[in-house]
């Protein structure tokens, strides 16, 4: 598996499926390690799911939240791991032992984490409608980080490639760059369309090589920058981007955009289906559209580190992008032939002799000699794919790989989600998200066996000035279209409904309600009741709900 022998003259990005993961529930989200080991994969029902990108098989399950895993993102030596759920919760967990090493509760739910890419104590929060966040997990201090304008807070942030400055971009088109230390501005520029209007910054990737980073923005075109140029120009400057990229034809909004390992590629997955855009960026020509299932929506898009392997996510299923791999046995022995059918071979004279007789001229010197060279077979070389331009050696005290335990033929408990007794207890929640019911007790066993109890991890909560603390993160829909809508659709049936909703029936008191003598007089229930006035024109489906429960917990009209 030798990085070098990777052919360096042919493409470098993949053309088909190469299948997919099943991560046994809907995948969200997904993030490489930095050596593309290990693939983590956030969950709908708050699971994250490591696998072993080289087996393709499941290494670790950590059951990290209750909600929806949102965002990811692994530290520089693979040891930690930072995810976010829906309900506005940011986690630290040690990749190895499984266990979570701090929280930190958000007022407003998290869109984006970034993890420092030098620093292990510093972590990169976007919340909804508030300023980025910088977190210091040292001492579970926060700082707020300056914005343009207070009015606008729909502001993206990411660390350059070092980690020097935070680019941070918001609504109106304006990029702000600041001291990752200080907080300081250090330049700024506007994004601005042909017109001179603004547009929506949506995203902000940087390159693993060299000093380009790209802009999402929501005139769906993709501009790629050169840091150094951004520097040089200082405030409120006007450099010019190195390429626009588009899809002239469709005009599609782009979901998710990132770099190639050795940043020569960018792959840009569409909002509308399931396709995958490469670009080379030098040129800024369109090289491949990998198209996936039809009707299907993608969720994420990441790039293998070193390989030419991309995993994007639709459906809840993640999908594997590469190259398709040719046997070319030639290119080990020139002379090769690949044959049809067996064919007798002719042994030459001289061939199998243990000294040939035949020879007339004398052996090389230069021969003898290299046979008495010794060759170093002890010493190992850095991996060039893996070191950082500015470092000569390799991080070895990285987690490349995670142990995985042997299988029991007759495992006690299903070590993949919770106890079979809580199997049938697990609920789907109105936000998508699964709890089980038996999660708790699975988690407290091993501490009544003797084995010391895991000690419980700290939480922060972070507290924001002016931030709304009633956002839905954007994976859960609209702030409050479906919650009202079901029970609104649930409720005016009959009989059957109210029992199935309420678990307890209460005594028929002779109570009625104003409006609902015609429901109690009919043999439908309180349903009739509810029928007849939802009929009659209740026209706000929010007193409509409210109604029915006023009904219920007055009347119990049986």
């Amino acid at each position: 598996m030798n990085l070098e022998l990777l052919e360096s003259f042919g493409q470098n990005y993949p053309e088909e499926a190469d299948g997919t993961l099943d991560c046994i529930s809907m995948a969200l989200t997904c993030t490489f390690n930095r050596w593309g080991t290990l693939l983590a994969v956030g969950c709908n029902d708050g699971r994250i799911v490591i696998w072993d990108f080289l087996t393709r098989g499941i290494a670790k399950i950590i059951s990290a939240h209750i909600h929806p895993v949102c965002s990811l993102c692994w530290s520089r030596d693979g040891h930690k791991l930072v995810s976010a759920s829906t309900d506005n919760i940011v986690s630290l967990w040690d990749v190895l032992t499984g266990d979570c090493d701090q929280r930190f509760r958000f007022p407003s739910p998290i869109l984006k984490l970034q993890y420092h890419p030098r620093r292990l104590d510093k972590v990169l929060v976007c919340p909804m409608k508030s300023a980025p966040v910088l977190l210091t997990l040292s001492d579970s201090k926060h700082v707020v980080l300056p914005v343009d304008d207070d009015s606008d807070l729909n502001v993206v942030a990411a660390f350059d490639r070092r980690g020097e400055y935070i680019y941070t971009g918001n609504a109106k088109g304006k990029i702000l760059v600041l001291n990752t230390d200080t907080q300081e501005l250090v330049a700024s520029f506007r994004v601005t369309t042909g017109t001179s209007n603004t547009t929506a910054i949506k995203s902000i990737e940087f390159g693993r090589k060299g000093s380009c980073f790209l802009i999402n923005t929501a005139d769906r075109i993709i501009r790629v920058y050169d840091g150094r140029e951004i520097l040089t120009c200082g405030r409120d400057g006007e450099p010019e981007p190195m390429q626009k990229l588009q899809d002239l034809v469709n005009r599609t909004p782009w979901k998710r955009c990132c770099f190639s390992g050795d940043g020569e590629y960018i792959v840009a997955g569409s909002a509308r289906q399931h396709a995958l855009y490469i670009w080379e960026k030098s040129i800024g020509n369109l090289v491949k559209i990998l198209h996936g299932t039809r009707g299907e929506l993608l969720l994420d898009v990441a790039w293998h580190p070193v390989r030419p392997i991309i995993a994007s996510i639709s459906s809840g299923v993640v999908s594997i992008w590469a190259q398709n791999q040719v046997e070319n046995w030639s290119a080990f022995a020139p002379d090769f032939k690949e044959l049809d059918e067996n064919v007798e071979y002719e042994e030459r004279e001289s061939e199998f002799d243990i000294e040939d007789e035949d020879k007339s001229e004398p052996e090389q010197t230069g021969a003898d000699a290299a046979e008495d060279e010794e060759v170093d077979v002890t010493s190992v070389d850095p991996i060039v794919a893996f070191c950082s331009s500015d470092e000569e050696l390799e991080d070895f005290k990285a987690l490349l790989y995670l142990p995985i335990a042997p299988e029991v033929e007759d495992p006690e408990e299903n070590p993949f989600g919770p106890p079979p007794d809580a199997a049938g207890q697990t609920t789907p929640a109105e936000d998508g998200s699964a709890h089980t019911g038996g999660g708790d007790k699975k988690q407290r066993q091993p501490s009544s066996e003797g084995v010391p109890a895991k000690k419980k991890a700290r939480t922060t909560t972070i507290e924001l000035q002016g931030v709304p603390s009633d956002e839905v993160h954007p994976l859960l829909g609209v702030k409050g279209d479906s919650k009202s809508k079901k029970k609104t659709a649930g409720r005016p049936k009959g009989s059957k409904g109210k029992e199935k909703d309420f678990p307890f029936r209460p005594k028929p008191y002779r109570v009625y309600p104003d409006g609902a003598e015609a429901g109690v007089a009919g043999g439908g229930g309180g349903g009739g009741g509810m029928k007849g006035r939802a009929e009659g024109g209740l026209s706000a489906a929010g007193s409509l709900a409210s109604q029915s429960y006023k009904q219920h917990d007055i009347g119990g009209l049986d």
